[in-house]
């Protein structure tokens, strides 16, 4: 089937009381002393699980969802869906979006309407919202081509980061003919590599790097456990909406710009808890986990793409130029000194504005 169908966002009234009765009736554990260097706090979690029960509205953000244009397609038995948000002006051209972990197109709502001059695809990943799971990071790449081309789109732009790089890296080397250029943000070092050598750096280079290694003692936890035992984590997120909000909402904190203090502080908190309410209607915690687990299982998902790269670092990122780029050799290459991981939610201004102007080489 090559069909294209539109597609709206109707969770049951059903699903909605369980999910309230399973956050009013949680058991919560007992923790010893200490912060947020053990985990997310439970006193914390308990306020924004409150706030999620009786405060957040989903059906209002399910409305401002589905004010998008949104469709889904069959590829290889599989369900993809996406945004498809076409531009008024006459001189547009195509660009997708590629989403990471733990995102979703819902990443991306604040930046759609600065990027008003492309037609805009935003696919959910497999396995993540409401695209059916199966493969990898070369597989949502051919997915995602074969999406581009019912659109009749056959030279197109492509920018992603976290996982979304890697397939916008794929899809380049599989249609090298119509990928016409790359955005990346957050570029930085493998975290399974060897500590960086902080000797030479200094300023903002040397805290990246700091932060970098203190990321491979004490941050990769939910990496070693997604990309070698996802069945075991999946039973937790699928079960239990407050193991869903903390496991993404540590990320939050985490990975956004070290200048905020709380998730809510770096990105708009109704946004998080609707990416998190996505995960958890849709049962997508487990099956993500799998798809990191293809990500980082399959050969040469991460090779070099085969398209110009335009590469941005955001005040919570861990790209170091002067490693990265020792010959000083990549033609665009931005640093901010706000926003992180999460650009699209956190600093969708800086984003549109670097997105622009490297794409504007290619019109």
């Amino acid at each position: 089937m090559t069909e294209i169908r539109e597609f709206r966002i109707d969770i049951p009234q059903v699903d909605l009381d369980d999910l309230k009765h399973r956050l009013v009736n949680t058991r919560w554990p007992v923790q010893s002393a200490g912060g947020w260097e053990r985990g997310v706090p439970v006193a914390y979690l308990r306020t924004l699980v409150a706030y999620w029960a009786d405060g957040y509205d989903w059906r209002a953000e399910e409305t401002k969802l589905n004010a998008f244009p949104q469709f889904t397609t069959d590829v290889d038995g599989k369900r993809i869906h996406f945004l498809h948000v076409r531009s008024q002006h006459p001189d547009a051209l195509p660009l997708l979006l590629v989403h990471g972990w733990p995102g979703s197109p819902v990443d991306f709502t604040r930046l759609i309407p600065l990027l008003d001059d492309f037609h805009l695809v935003i696919p959910s990943l497999p396995g993540f919202g409401f695209s059916d799971p199966g493969g990898g990071i070369p597989e949502a790449a051919a997915a995602f081509g074969v999406v581009m081309e019912r659109l009749g789109y056959h030279r197109y732009f492509a920018q992603g980061g976290d996982a979304g790089a890697g397939v916008i890296g794929a899809l380049s080397r599989l249609h090298p003919e119509r990928v016409l250029a790359l955005h990346v943000n957050g570029p930085g070092p493998t975290p399974f590599g060897p500590p960086l050598e902080l000797d030479g750096l200094t300023g903002r280079d040397l805290e990246r790097a700091r932060r970098f290694n203190d990321l491979r003692v004490t941050g990769l936890g939910y990496l070693q456990i997604q990309t070698t035992r996802p069945h075991t984590i999946g039973y937790a997120l699928t079960d239990s909406p407050v193991a869903q909000l903390a496991w993404i909402a540590e990320k939050y904190r985490e990975w956004t710009d070290p200048g905020r203090e709380l998730p809510e502080d770096a990105v708009d908190l109704d946004q998080m808890l609707t990416n998190v309410t996505v995960h958890w209607f849709t049962g997508t915690g487990a099956t993500s986990a799998e798809f990191l687990y293809e990500g980082m299982n399959s050969g040469g998902a991460w090779d070099a793409p085969a398209a110009p790269v335009g590469l941005t670092v955001f005040a919570g990122d861990l790209g170091i130029r002067s490693l990265y780029d020792p010959e000083g050799v990549l033609p665009h290459w931005t640093e901010y000194d706000r926003g992180g991981h999460f650009p699209a939610m956190e600093a969708p201004d800086l984003l549109a504005q670097d997105v622009r102007t490297w794409f504007g080489n290619f019109r």
